[in-house]
């Protein structure tokens, strides 16, 4: 037996394929299934059955257009109900793969009310388990995607499944779908893979014998949830289409929201205004994804040669179809600016008398590590809720996150309201706060 993992870092999420004897298990695909079947067929593996975990909030699924590409078995869980043609998997109702593997799904609601997970058995001994967003590596996936009136239901049932699968054999290899990076977590799960006994030995839910304890460290300290998140469900629900193609026409003049994924560097220089500055990155489409109005014309602005199919990839993982085109010369239009300056230069800045600083981390960050006057307002909020009025037109905003990453994005943001923005980059809050102690 073999396990193949692909990682999509910008959502924190694996896929995976299992092979046994020529005969393939596909788990979790996202939409761009081409590096899946691609991989598959360099090992002239005959895809056997399409697994889905649960009907996924982070990423729009490509199993079903896997399965009909390849005539492999299409499996969701029974309580799942899609609106197109599957097999319903039920708890502890075996599915017999041929050559001696077998796959047995296990019943874990908590991440959501359907969820199930799969028990790899090859001639009849369990040696995997693809617990989707289930049991994670020392965490578990987060009970309150769904809503919080559901949400401490769904972590009473999400100890009951942890408790299911833990008892599984020791040496049984974890296969989980979310990971480090994914919002679907609950605690910020590290290492990707892990077997049922490292996981009793170190991961801290599984030391919780209590419901109610575990739905409160479950609970305690929930992150965002990420705007598209709620149209991911009813897409996997109802079905996808195929992915869109990857090539967009060059365009003169842009059509609909622009989204600019220059290196930020040049995005300070000039960009269109009004234009989202959103750096080409593994995480493109997620922030892409939580700040643009779901549904709306994009265009994308990128520099002569920049390649823009992965851009494109990531959009479509979570189901944003809509780019017009891509325009690589903005010239004389592009008026609008901003400032990026080093940690010694920003620390400088925020000493001075009038400084007004703002901090685009999340909730949880703030408790982490704070400056002193900061006004704090998270980054996709600054989009829906608008700047701060505390802050002054007049005079520079300086602007950190953890890295640069967010705060390039949300000067960008301030340039286009009229305010002057001066960002840190490549580092963060916490090196500022090292630095003025």
């Amino acid at each position: 037996m073999d396990v193949l993992s692909f990682r999509t870092p910008g959502l924190g999420d694996q896929t995976y394929l299992l092979i046994h004897d020529g005969r393939g298990v596909l788990v979790d695909p996202q939409r761009d299934i081409g590096r899946f079947l691609d991989a598959a067929a360099e090992r002239d593996v005959e895809l056997r059955f399409v697994l889905e975990t649960h009907l996924h909030n982070d990423y729009v699924s490509g199993a079903g257009q896997a399965a009909e590409r390849t005539g492999a078995e299409l499996v969701l869980p029974a309580a799942a109900a899609p609106a197109y043609p599957h097999t319903p998997a039920f708890h502890l109702e075996d599915l017999d793969g041929g050559g001696g593997l077998t796959v047995r799904p296990v019943h874990t609601p908590g991440h959501t009310p359907e969820h199930t997970s799969y028990l790899v058995l090859i001639d009849g001994a369990p040696v995997a388990l693809f617990s989707g967003g289930s049991l994670l590596v020392a965490s578990a996936g987060r009970p309150d995607l769904l809503g919080p009136k559901r949400a401490r239901s769904l972590a009473r049932l999400q100890h009951l499944s942890l408790r299911r699968l833990a008892a599984l054999p020791p040496g049984t290899a974890l296969y989980p779908t979310h990971g480090q990076g994914s919002f679907c977590t609950a605690t910020g799960a590290g290492r990707l893979t892990s077997t049922i006994g490292t996981e009793l030995t170190d991961n801290p839910l599984l030391a919780i014998d209590d419901p109610e304890e575990f739905a409160d460290a479950l609970l305690a300290d929930p992150m965002p949830v990420p705007a598209f998140y709620r149209h991911m469900g009813p897409a996997n629900t109802l079905g996808v289409p195929p992915m869109p193609p990857t090539g967009v026409p060059e365009l003169s003049e842009p059509a609909g929201r622009v989204v600019d994924l220059r290196p930020r560097h040049v995005q300070a220089d000039g960009m269109l205004p009004g234009s989202y500055g959103i750096e080409m990155d593994d995480d493109f489409g997620s922030w892409t994804g939580w700040l643009l109005p779901r549904g709306e014309p994009i265009t994308l602005v990128a520099e002569p040669g920049q390649e823009i199919a992965e851009a494109v990839t990531q959009l479509a993982r979570i189901g944003v179809d809509t780019v017009q085109g891509v325009v690589r010369d903005l010239g004389e239009n592009a008026t609008q600016t901003y400032r990026l300056v080093d940690l010694d230069a920003f620390v400088r800045l925020l000493r001075r008398p009038d400084a007004q600083f703002l901090d685009v981390r999340m909730p949880s960050e703030w408790e982490q590590a704070r400056l002193p006057g900061a006004v704090e307002r998270f980054l996709p909020d600054l989009f829906t809720r608008g700047v701060p009025a505390a802050l002054d037109q007049e005079r520079p905003v300086l602007v950190a996150c953890a890295s640069g990453r967010r705060a390039a994005i949300a000067a960008a943001y301030l340039a286009g309201e009229g305010y002057r923005p001066v960002a840190l980059t490549g580092a963060g809050v916490a090196d500022a706060l090292e630095k003025i102690k």
